[in-house]
């Protein structure tokens, strides 16, 4: 009998769970994308069951990286919606029991609803390959003593280099966050800058050069066609360069992403219809854990789905009778929230098997639900602090959903392909969703009281959640024109992409362009860079538990922002006592060689 679902392996995935989830709330509000965890928890889990174990169950480690994964795609779901509460003002702060049910819950149901439909999606769709689950699964098979010792401290060497960079800059104030420069021709403003990180440099050689490419089309569309095009509006000339360009973007050219997103969306669930009309006839054909039924093929039997699936409704009718306050239209709100987090589930869980994670189009999926929603609730009349909440936590536990349902049907495939116990994945998946949740708020607050959500972290997709509720509910306004060509602008990327990149290896997804727009370009660039260090730099086809400069890479981004929770409990703590104040242009120089110096390092790790 193999080893599975034991103690070592879950108290495991718990710690590296929790940290790689507060790993993916900085990174997220940072840089408006998270990375999967699957493949460096797998890595450093088997390192520590060979070094301090003298064994190695892949079905162990599976159950490891499963955990780990949920925790870091629930992340995902929280921070892309509930901090535009606090920005539209419906909070103070991050309520801890509210933040942290409503995670609990839209995890929950991400999982519940995924699992009828794996037996169609994952085993028999052969259409759907499920990327990300396949390279953990040949991490798993080919793990050795020599390369999983290698690969762990690969990751070690990643998180300290990641940790000591973010250190020098959030900590001590000698590296800038950013190296930017403006300059006025006329009316038009030109703008080029990059921010200095090492995690943003890691997630583009991790999501490689098609993805990072398709996401500098989309800033520089903004920040380099967009804003010289917008000129000076009147009222603004008086501006510095630096300050005029930053306006625009944050007052007009984004919107653009909103539309080009909101088309990303509804085509992605126009496009993959017949596919989910498939996986949705699994509901009828669960098989359970009888005992007639093999071990491979056994879910988490009908009555433990029905109480888990009850358990989560009950908790978010509770949240909403609380802000809402009458039992008619709460037990409405609630069985909207189910339906709409069932059909982006079954959206989500369908799209990554075809296009993989990175081009989940979650946030057009939440920005559909979010206008479904405000829709529902101005047509009864119902507006205010309220609403805006109650819509956002509709929102929110979808867009939790989906994020679960993605990063879980990737570590199904995972499980499939090594012949692991569905059941005890499903386990693993529900404590690595509710034990990383009562992380999220604390370090919510914690990074908001730091660096400020919306400023210091500029959080572009609860930003955008926060604009668009706040216009909706006459609280604010839509730039509406720059929505519409964002709308046009999807429209032509995806006709374009139909008829000229459909069958090549280089598409043209609608959704890395559109969050290439609604990111500053500032991102975009140094992700940039790190694809084409992978395409320059990397030996070609090979597993990525081999690929130094992914495992090298995933130490970055965990080092970084795990560093970055930690300045900021400095910051609460001490405030700016140990920053040092060099001349801005020291600043600056010192922060590009040390910027050049994580990527020749990442370069030199790749050729060994």
């Amino acid at each position: 009998m193999h080893k599975e679902f034991t103690f070592s392996a879950i108290i495991m995935g718990i710690v590296i769970g929790v940290i790689m989830t507060a790993a993916n709330v900085y990174l997220g509000l940072y840089a408006g994308m998270t990375v999967s965890a699957s493949i460096p928890a797998a890595v450093l889990a088997l390192g520590f069951y060979k070094m301090f174990f003298k064994e190695s169950s892949i079905f162990q480690v599976n159950i490891v990286q499963t955990m780990a994964s949920a925790g870091e795609s629930l992340a995902a779901g929280v921070i892309f919606t509930l901090p535009a509460l606090v920005l539209v003002g419906a909070w103070g702060d991050f309520d801890f029991w509210t933040t942290t049910l409503i995670a609990m819950a839209g995890g929950l149901l991400g999982i519940i609803f995924m699992i009828p439909l794996r037996k169609t999606l994952i085993q028999n769709e052969k259409e759907l390959t499920y990327p990300e689950g396949v390279a953990c699964a040949a991490v798993l098979q080919s793990g050795d003593d020599a390369e999983d010792k290698t690969g762990f401290f690969v990751i070690l060497k990643g998180l300290f280099l990641g940790g000591a960079f973010k250190f020098l800059g959030g900590g001590l104030g000698l590296i800038a966050g950013s190296v930017e420069v403006a300059r006025k021709f006329g009316s038009s403003t030109m703008f080029f800058g990059f921010d200095v990180s090492p995690a943003l440099l890691a997630v583009g050689y991790i999501v490689k050069i098609e993805i990072a490419i398709l996401v500098f089309i989309g800033g520089a569309i903004g920040f380099f066609i967009g804003i010289p095009m917008l000129g000076t509006p009147y009222g603004f000339e008086d501006k510095s360069a630096l300050d005029l360009a930053w306006t625009l973007w944050s007052t007009q050219i984004r919107y653009v992403g909103v539309g080009a997103m909101v088309v990303g969306g509804l085509w992605s669930i126009v496009s993959v219809r017949r596919g989910i009309a498939k996986g949705l006839q699994g509901i009828t054909k669960i098989s359970g854990s009888s005992k007639e039924t093999l071990r491979e093929e056994q879910d988490m039997p009908l009555w433990g789905m029905l109480f888990v699936l009850s358990v989560a409704f009950l908790l978010m009718f509770g949240i909403y009778y609380k802000v809402i306050g009458t039992i008619g239209l709460t037990f409405a709100t609630a069985v909207l929230m189910l339906i709409a987090t069932f059909i982006f589930v079954a959206v989500s869980s369908y799209i990554v098997g075809l296009v993989g994670s990175s081009n989940n189009p979650v946030s057009g999926m939440t920005i559909s639900v979010l206008l479904a929603t405000a829709g529902f609730f101005l047509a009864l009349g119902f507006t205010g602090d309220s609403a805006i909440l109650t819509t956002l936590g509709v929102a929110a536990v979808v867009c939790c959903a989906a994020c679960t349902a993605g990063d879980c049907s990737q570590d199904l495939k995972t499980g499939h392909l090594i012949k692991s116990t569905p059941k005890y994945q499903q386990m693993a998946q529900m404590i690595g969703v509710v034990i990383p949740a009562f992380v999220i708020a604390p370090v919510l607050s914690l990074l908001h009281s730091a660096y400020g959500i919306g400023e210091g972290l500029k959080a572009p997709q609860a930003s955008l959640f926060a604009s668009i509720t706040r216009a909706l509910f006459g609280e604010g306004q839509l730039p509406v024109n720059m929505v519409m060509y964002g709308v046009v602008l999807g429209l032509f990327i995806i006709v374009l992409d139909t008829f000229f990149f459909r069958g090549k290896r280089f598409r043209l997804h609608i959704m890395p362009i559109a969050v290439g727009i609604y990111l500053p370009v500032t991102l975009a660039i140094p992700i940039l860079f790190g694809g084409l260090i992978h395409s320059f730099f990397s030996r070609g086809e090979i597993l990525e538990n081999k690929d130094k400069g992914v495992l090298l890479s995933s130490g970055f981004i965990a080092g970084e922002a795990v560093m970055g929770v930690i300045v900021a409990m400095i910051i609460y703590f001490a405030g700016d006592a140990l920053k040092m104040t060099p001349t801005p242009i020291i600043k600056e120089a010192f922060s590009v060689v040390a910027f050049l110096f994580i990527a020749s390092y990442l370069i030199k790790t790749i050729r060994k």
